[in-house]
C-alpha cells in the first residue's frame, strides 16, 4: 500500500508522525507521505520538522519508506505558486493542493491555480472542470481518488473526466486518524466504486509507484 496524503498533529490529524508511521506499517503500508494542512502562518515551521523527522525514521525504520509533503490548503489562489516553491526550498518532497470540493468553502480558482503552479497532485478535487482535467494531463498532475468521507462523493465525476481526458489517477485516504488508514485490498475497492475497471484500478495503483520514483 503507498498512501500520499496522510495528516499529523501537525496540522488536524490525530497522531504523532512516528505513530503514524507504526500504525501505516502494521496496515501493510510501505510507502507514506505525511502531508500536514499549510498556509502562510505555519510553513516555516512544519515543513523542516517534518522533513528532519522523515530523514530520521527513514534512516531506522524497516519496511516503510516515508516522504516529506505538504497539503496547501484554503489559500488565495494567488498565492499558491508561491508557497507551493517555497515548501520544496524548505525541504518538501511532495506538494498537494486541497482542491476544490464539495464539503469544504474552498475558495473558487484553486484547481486552476493549483495547476498552474506545478504541483504534484490535485488532492479530492470534486468540483472540477473538463479543461482543468485536460490541463492536469497535459502537465502530467495526478488527481485524486479519495476514501475520505466526504469527499470520496465526487470520486466517480473526477474518474469519469480523467478517463475521457486521459489523465492519471492516484489513490489516497487523507488520514487524520488511524481509522482511516485502509488496506491495499480496501483500496481497490474504493478504486472500484469511483467505477475503475479492475485494468484501470492496476493502473491507478501502479501511478502511485510512478509518482514515487519521479519525486524520490
Amino acid at each position: 500500500m503507498i498512501d500520499l496524503h496522510t495528516h499529523s498533529l501537525l496540522s488536524d490529524g490525530g497522531l504523532c508522525p512516528a505513530e503514524l508511521v507504526q500504525r501505516a506499517k502494521l496496515k501493510g503500508y510501505r510507502v507514506l507521505a505525511i502531508t500536514d494542512h499549510i498556509d502562510s502562518s505555519n510553513l516555516d515551521l512544519v515543513v523542516p520538522h517534518i522533513a528532519k523527522f522523515c530523514q530520521e525514521i527513514n534512516s531506522l525504520a524497516k519496511g516503510i519508506r516515508v516522504i516529506p509533503g505538504v497539503e496547501l490548503t484554503h489559500l488565495p489562489p494567488a498565492l499558491i505558486k508561491k508557497l507551493a516553491r517555497r515548501a520544496r526550498e524548505k525541504g518538501a518532497k511532495l506538494i498537494l493542493v486541497h482542491g476544490e470540493t464539495i464539503v469544504e468553502p474552498v475558495p473558487k480558482g484553486t484547481n486552476r491555480a493549483a495547476l498552474d503552479a506545478g504541483i504534484d497532485i490535485l488532492a479530492h478535487p470534486g468540483i472540477i472542470s473538463e479543461e482543468e482535467v485536460r490541463i492536469a494531463q497535459q502537465k502530467g498532475i495526478y488527481l485524486e481518488i479519495s476514501s475520505r468521507r466526504g469527499h470520496s462523493l465526487t470520486n466517480g465525476w473526477v474518474a469519469k473526466l480523467a478517463k475521457q481526458m486521459g489523465a492519471k489517477l492516484i489513490l489516497n485516504t487523507d488520514t487524520h486518524g488511524a481509522e482511516d488508514l485502509i488496506t491495499l485490498e480496501e483500496a481497490r475497492k474504493v478504486l472500484q466504486g469511483a467505477g475503475l475497471s479492475p485494468e484501470e484500478i492496476e493502473e491507478t495503483l501502479r501511478n502511485s509507484e510512478e509518482l514515487v520514483e519521479r519525486i524520490l
